[in-house]
């Protein structure tokens, strides 16, 4: 699972509350690192925040959606952003959920639950 947020804090408490929850994470705090590990990583989902340093959310996820290796990869976004045509635009560049911040962490793990469920 990757988790890309700029923030530390709160990137700190996203990995612990999918920890917790039973989630390996691998994280990265802007845009370019979190495409490289997506890349180099195996993993299962990712969760990224949509304003980050050197490539935003929507980039990172539209390049995905454009490479047939990760076509299928459950997005999530996460971001302060909370206007309606945010989360439309975000969801029509290919996340597959979009979350406003703050945000409940349960909410997060119940989310990401729908696409990579732990027995």
């Amino acid at each position: 699972m990757l988790v890309a947020e700029d923030s530390l804090t709160g990137l700190k408490l996203i990995e612990k509350a999918l920890a917790d929850a039973g989630y390996e994470t691998v994280t990265a705090t802007d845009g370019e690192e979190a495409d490289r590990k997506i890349r180099t990583e195996p993993l299962d989902a990712a969760i990224i925040d949509i304003v980050m340093p050197k490539k935003n959310g929507y980039q990172v996820c539209r390049e995905l959606r454009k490479d047939p290796n990760y076509q299928y990869l459950p997005i999530i976004f996460i971001s302060s952003k909370n206007e309606a045509s945010d989360r439309i635009w975000g969801l029509r560049q290919g996340a597959n959920e979009y979350l406003v911040k703050p945000f409940q962490m349960t909410d997060l793990v119940n989310t990401l639950r729908k696409y990579i469920p732990i027995s």
